[in-house]
């Protein structure tokens, strides 16, 4: 899928990962969200490489090639951001520019916040900053009726699939990415790994004030995003001590990256190539 790129499965934290590497020059992570795994960033890969950067697209614990702990208390958020410090360390990696979307954005945040030297600049992807989502009003509560579900163990693994996976197909209204999504999550635990990242961290989406971010942050949000609201985006500025850049991208869905490329991939390039005093 990807030219010259290469696949590596690394002892990571306790578990094998897969990731992709390719390019030379400075390191780029790419980190995914649910139900995704590294090839959401498909639109991105040959961008970066060709822009001279060096890629780094692992599929995380339980996505993808990766493996699959079995206990839903794996998928605590700090082991979640345990894993790519310690990815990092396995590739001899000091610090990277962080690009993550959905959980792959909870996941960056927290990063962070927690190793912020190991993070030239971040680029988050529809989720804002842990405290602006929990404080983020109705709409974005409405909007995430979905965590509530996914802690119907079992049962919200039946009703996902059953009728030719059509409640899956109501609540991501992306037909075209899932067929994608249904093969890899037919496979047998993949499902259910996916949905133990809401399990694990119920309590931490909701999370009450967390320190703000010291590194620069690039957020970027889409209209047509059916499960989070532009104003837990917006309102991350507050919590973020570096420099804040914002950018919204009408029209395109919660996967930005693959519906409108054309239009996030400038904005992307044009924000890790920019010298770090002028961020």
């Amino acid at each position: 899928m990807f030219r010259g790129a290469e696949y590596r499965r690394l002892p990571v934290n306790g578990i094998e990962m897969n990731v992709l590497l390719a390019g030379e020059g400075e390191p780029v992570l790419l980190v995914h969200g649910f139900p995704d795994d590294h090839t959401v960033w498909r639109e991105q890969v040959e961008a970066l490489v060709a822009a001279g950067y060096r890629v780094i697209a692992p599929d995380t614990r339980g996505c993808g090639e990766s493996g699959i702990p079995g206990r839903v208390a794996d998928y605590r958020a700090e082991i979640l951001v345990e894993d790519l410090r310690a990815l990092l360390d396995a590739l001899g990696i000091d610090a990277v520019r962080l690009v993550a979307h959905d959980w792959g954005a909870v996941i960056g945040w927290r990063f962070v916040l927690a190793h912020p030297r190991r993070v030239d600049r971040f680029v988050a992807l529809s989720v804002g900053h842990p405290t602006a989502y929990a404080r983020g009003g109705l709409v974005q509560k409405l909007k995430g009726y979905y965590v509530l579900l996914m802690q119907l163990r079992g049962v919200m693994e039946w009703l996902a699939t059953c009728g030719d996976w059509f409640l899956f197909r109501q609540m991501t209204r992306y037909a075209a990415e899932f067929p994608r999504w249904r093969e890899r999550l037919s496979r047998p635990g993949r499902l259910t790994a996916g949905m133990n990242y809401y399990r694990a961290n119920l309590g931490a989406l909701f999370a009450g004030e967390l320190p703000s971010a010291r590194v620069p942050v690039f957020g970027v949000w889409s209209s047509g995003d059916l499960f989070l609201v532009e104003g837990q985006m917006i309102a991350s500025e507050r919590y973020v001590r570096g420099p804040w850049r914002y950018a919204r991208i009408d029209g395109a869905n919660h996967w930005l990256q693959l519906d409108a490329p054309g239009r996030f991939n400038p904005l992307l390039l044009e924000y890790l190539g920019l010298p770090r005093g002028s961020l």
